[in-house]
């Protein structure tokens, strides 16, 4: 029922997840001379050598320590680290998709991953109820993100993730970003909850099963054992524990939905399409909008806006703000569509 809305998808870094983004570019009068500026103090820039890779690493080193981490965690760290020129390519040569929005959620959440999703709901279900209780999170959102992520944590990656962050720290296109998410990456070491040759991850440099760069979990990471260690790769309490902490903190509201697919009127004005267009679901419901069977909207004060993926035309939906703060885990419109999708499926709406 969602056919023709087209979606333009990019692996994207971050948390090694599907972006969908739409990119346009204009180059007209001062942009063209800001241009000619910047190629011209990134001239000045060349004229000074660049460190080989291992004295980089040395700097690294020293920063870390003046940081406050520990000489010896630095050192050991650090030791062995190799510039990974496949990651590179990957930075560079991310693939472009064309999906419909049905497409997109046939690949997304495929059949499999609704029944596996239900099998891990039955298996954990004393764990994601107190886990539920504690965070205020549905722990079908828990099991759905967990799901799109890594496949419930079949794959979540085998790069070394200081390697890889070294590496695209060094790079220079965005050496500021992950030069700090290394630094973040040698202080969740530090602190002992994982060693630098298990910590593995995307070549993004995003971790364990709920895939989080360094800076989340740094953030968001939960030691739900108490066993001293927030171990998001290998512990499932940890793991589902720390996907509901985020959602929790980015500000998820426990007795609401993510959204719903609706019907739009024929005189339906494009205006009131996007996320910065907000009102209460029964304003909606004044304007025309109705459920996706053609019945009328519930009086409700919820506020949402509404949506369309392909900018414009297709499938519409009315958003809440729980689709928001899912965004906030990763900025993608079809991501929180497929997680709201999964988590109805897996553990009914």
């Amino acid at each position: 029922m969602w056919q023709g809305a087209a979606i333009r998808l990019f692996w994207t870094t971050g948390e090694n997840m599907l972006k969908a983004r739409t990119i346009r570019g204009i180059l007209v009068g001062g942009a063209a001379f800001a241009m000619q500026a910047s190629a011209g103090l990134a001239h000045a820039q060349d004229a000074t050598p660049k460190p080989d890779f291992q004295t980089f690493l040395r700097g690294v080193e020293a920063d870390a320590v003046a940081r406050g981490i520990r000489p010896q965690t630095a050192a050991e760290a650090l030791t062995g680290v190799e510039h990974i020129d496949r990651v590179i390519e990957l930075d560079r040569k991310q693939p472009e998709f064309t999906f419909t929005l049905q497409d997109y959620l046939a690949r997304v959440v495929s059949k499999q991953k609704v029944e596996k999703g239900r099998r891990m709901m039955a298996e954990n279900r004393a764990l994601l109820t107190a886990i539920g209780k504690k965070y205020g999170v549905q722990p079908k959102y828990v099991v759905a993100l967990w799901g799109i992520e890594t496949d419930y944590g079949r794959v979540t990656g085998g790069y070394s993730v200081v390697s890889a962050l070294a590496t695209l720290a060094y790079d220079g296109r965005r050496s500021s970003y992950f030069r700090g998410e290394l630094m973040n990456a040698l202080s969740v070491i530090d602190g002992g909850h994982i060693t630098a040759q298990s910590m593995r991850g995307s070549w993004a440099g995003a971790m364990g099963q709920c895939q989080f760069m360094p800076s989340s979990f740094l953030k968001f990471a939960e030691d739900w054992d108490g066993d001293g260690r927030r171990d998001i790769w290998g512990t499932r309490a940890d793991v589902l524990a720390s996907a509901a902490n985020y959602l929790a903190q980015s500000g998820w509201k426990g007795n609401e939905t993510w959204g719903r697919p609706v019907k739009l009127p024929g005189n339906f004005s494009p205006r009131l399409i996007g996320l910065d267009q907000k009102q209460a679901v029964t304003e909606w419901g004044r304007l025309g909008v109705r459920a996706i069977n053609g019945k009328p909207l519930p009086k409700s004060s919820v506020e949402g806006s509404i949506i369309r993926p392909d900018n414009g035309g297709g499938a519409a939906f009315l958003v809440y703000d729980n689709f928001r703060t899912t965004m906030k885990w990763n900025r993608s419109t079809s991501f929180a569509l497929a997680v709201g999708h999964l988590a109805e499926k897996i553990g009914g709406k």
